[in-house]
């Protein structure tokens, strides 16, 4: 049995008191920390303890439906029945009514095998078409024949262009159990209050024409900015945007309508103008974060279609003259940002770190 996919999100949350009366904030619950282990002789049995300062009471939610156990020392056990992942949370209360919140998502193994991870997929074949490339993730890094790290803050164009606030590292990036994670933290570095990851295949993979699957579960919350994309190989030669760029999927963080939204575009140069054209799509329920997704294009020498666990919902014509951009060979961006023009900076209600896990993305092409 292992663990995987964590996620930690510390919340507090205030209740009124009755009577108008002022709280306290002396009486609030701090530093919460919480410790997990699984059994090694015991499928399923997990084992957490929580502690925290001026806290009165500790509830646990194990997240398979069995409901809450509550102490006052932290120290819980459950045996969870089933192969899956599952959202644990643990809540230390002060007596003033407020608590505090950890997250924490759990891979359970009852049979030594990997449990089942929730969320759309898409085949390894399609009739007519050939599997061109691909990366599943199935080693212990990341593949760095298929893909280099984009180190720093893209000084000289500063902020990458978008006046983004993170600097992006090697570090924040993992390769295990047949996923990549890509994880936005909260830590100053190199005068920088945000470090992330930003990968591209630029001189190791560039293709024109096909369709693009990549299945992957978004971070969530203001300010927070994921996305899967490309851009023209011959960026270095005629710059941005007359090297073309194809947004596969954008989400920008931030609460209702916001992290329930893929966004997919296509940028170009217009006579010397920035010019673009693009539509969303939103989820009748939930949010890009809660399950995996699978974010593909289907693009021709006509057209680009965009779509969302193959629902379509965006497609441009690429016929005209001047989109010319899009008859050329483009290579693969995956990175999240962190503030930007678009979805504005972090507040205090976004919790860090958030996490972007990509299970795979591939390539076909018509036989």
């Amino acid at each position: 049995m292992n663990t995987k996919l964590f996620t930690w999100i510390w919340l507090i949350l205030t209740f009124s008191s009755c009577g108008g009366e002022e709280e306290t904030p002396s009486l609030d619950p701090a530093n919460l920390s919480v410790n997990n282990s699984l059994s090694e002789s015991t499928p399923g049995l997990i084992n957490v303890s929580a502690n925290a300062d001026q806290t009165i009471e500790f509830t646990f939610d194990p997240g398979d439906g069995t409901g809450l156990q509550t102490n006052t020392n932290g120290q819980f056990t459950h045996t969870y029945t089933e192969t899956n992942f599952y959202s644990i949370e643990v809540r230390a209360y002060g007596e003033n009514g407020r608590y505090l919140i950890y997250k924490e998502q759990v891979a359970i193994s009852l049979d030594g095998g990997e449990p089942s991870d929730v969320g759309y997929s898409t085949p390894l074949s399609y009739d007519g078409m050939t599997l061109l490339w691909q990366d599943e993730f199935t080693g212990n890094g990341v593949d760095q024949t298929k893909w280099t790290f984009e180190i720093g803050d893209g000084c000289p164009n500063c902020g990458w262009g978008n006046n983004e606030l993170q600097y992006y590292r090697q570090e924040n990036t993992a390769v295990s159990d047949g996923y990549l994670t890509i994880t936005a933290k909260k830590e100053p570095f190199q005068n920088k209050n945000y470090t992330s990851s930003r990968l591209i295949t630029k001189d190791k993979f560039e293709f024109q024409y096909g369709r693009v699957d990549i299945r992957a579960k978004m971070p969530e919350g203001q300010g927070i900015w994921p996305a899967l994309w490309m851009l023209g190989a011959n960026i270095d030669q005629v710059s941005w945007p007359a090297c073309g760029e194809v947004d596969i999927m954008e989400m920008v963080g931030g609460g209702s309508g916001r992290d329930n939204v893929t966004h997919g575009t296509a940028h170009w140069d217009n006579n010397g103008s920035h010019a673009e054209y693009g539509d969303s799509f939103q989820l009748s329920s939930g949010n890009l974060s809660d399950e995996f997704y699978v974010f593909s294009i289907i693009w021709t020498e006509t057209s680009i279609r965009w779509f969302i666990n193959d629902t379509q919902y965006h497609a441009m014509n690429i016929t005209g003259s001047d989109l010319s951009e899009f008859q050329k060979d483009f290579f693969f961006i995956m990175n999240i940002a962190v503030g930007g023009n678009w979805p504005g900076a972090p507040n205090s209600s976004t919790l860090f770190p958030q996490t972007m896990t990509v299970d795979y993305i591939r390539v076909f092409q018509p036989d």
